[in-house]
């Protein structure tokens, strides 16, 4: 996995127990750690995606060229 997917996927599980601890609190605070969580999850998801698809690119250039 890729270093930063792995740091916004850790982003991401800390604004979400944040947003947790904001609302157990009677804070409305919590609204905007939710939204910091989903922006992070995207981001993870690109890395992932883009770590996998940079694999793929390698594997088809060098099964080309043999």
């Amino acid at each position: 996995m890729p270093r930063l997917a792995l740091y916004t996927l850790a982003v991401c599980v800390l604004a979400i127990a944040a947003a947790v601890v904001s609302f157990a609190r009677g804070s409305w605070l919590g609204v905007v750690w939710i939204l910091i969580a989903g922006i992070s999850s995207n981001m993870a998801w690109y890395y992932l995606r883009k770590a996998r698809a940079d694999r793929a690119a390698d594997r088809e250039s060098t099964g080309a060229a043999h």
